[in-house]
């Protein structure tokens, strides 16, 4: 049988179409030798260069692709994008995962993998997926760095008004004068070397009078030490008690002088006694004058026997 040129033709067209839609496609993502390919969506504000035959995996396992990228129509969600990936296993998951996107590797190629949860309802194809995006090692790098540039900033800042402030106080004047002290100070520490030295020159000469006198130092400590053990090697004890009995007993004297017991004590507190006293003490003063200037009166002595003359007050001898 003859296949005429037509049918070649035709042949071959249609060939050729069937190959540029299993490749168009299998560029998406998609392969139509699979069979019912279920397609899931998810939606980001930014998809991180995230592009269409981007590899869906779950735990790691790669059960898809992005088929299709494209902007939210709707006007409350201006600017945020749709991702539509394919699942082409027949593992379940509820609608409660999470479509993640991950960097594949340190080149900066993006992959989404499904983290799966089991609780809940199960998605169906055509469902939506909460989509999250995972920091890659360079974002984690320069969320962490971010805090301390602007620390380094204001470190900076301090320091570049720190300069400026001393700039404007240290004038001529003011650095002639921090100069000036600089060269005093240099000035104390070389005679405070000076001193040193001169100290340490005057230990060495007198090492054996220091050394002398540390020795005499540590027997006077042992004679301390000698005296204290005698001390307490001592009677001590009992001659506090002797001396604490003796200063009750006197305060018990005292304390009946203060009662006025006893002859001492009514002589102390006894005021009529005291003015008998005193009396007593004043009449003896005037017999004893009396006796001095007129002995005669109390002295009579005669060898012949002289009769005694009556004593007339008015008669002054």
């Amino acid at each position: 049988m003859k296949i005429s040129r037509e049918l070649k033709t035709g042949v071959v067209a249609v060939t050729v179409i069937a190959l540029f839609i299993w490749g168009y496609n299998f560029m998406k993502g998609l392969n139509i030798f699979d069979g019912p390919i279920k397609t899931y969506y998810t939606e980001y504000s930014n998809v991180q260069g995230l592009n269409t035959a981007s590899v869906v995996t779950i735990n790691g396992v790669e059960v898809g692709k992005v088929v299709n990228i494209n902007f939210n129509k709707d006007v409350d969600k201006r600017g945020n994008l749709i991702v539509e990936f394919s699942v082409e296993n027949d593992f379940e998951f509820s609608k409660n995962s999470v479509a993640k996107i991950y960097s594949a590797s340190l080149m900066g190629g993006k992959s989404l993998a499904i983290v799966p949860s089991y609780e809940g309802e199960t998605a169906k194809p055509g469902d939506f997926l909460q989509g999250e995006i995972e920091s890659d090692l360079f974002s984690s790098v320069t969320e962490k760095l971010n805090p301390l540039q602007a620390k380094v900033e204001n470190v900076i800042k301090s320091a570049d008004s720190l300069m400026t402030g001393l700039t404007d106080v240290l004038d001529v004047k003011s650095r002639q004068s921090l100069k000036a002290s600089i060269l005093e100070l240099n000035g104390t520490v070389s005679n405070f070397k000076s001193a040193s030295e001169s100290i340490n020159k005057m230990v060495k000469e007198n090492d054996e009078k220091i050394s002398k006198t540390l020795d005499n130092a540590e027997k006077m400590t042992a004679n301390l030490s000698k005296l204290s053990d005698t001390l307490m090697n001592a009677n001590i004890g009992a001659t506090v008690k002797n001396i604490e009995s003796t200063i009750n007993s006197l305060n018990k004297v005292l304390a009946g002088l203060e009662a006025g017991d006893g002859s001492l004590g009514k002589l102390l507190k006894d005021e009529a006694m005291y003015n008998n006293l005193t009396n007593a003490s004043k009449e003896l003063e005037e017999l004893l004058n009396e006796m001095k200037l007129h002995p005669k009166r109390f002295v009579h002595f005669s060898l012949f026997g002289k009769k005694e003359k009556a004593y007339n007050p008015e008669i002054k001898e």
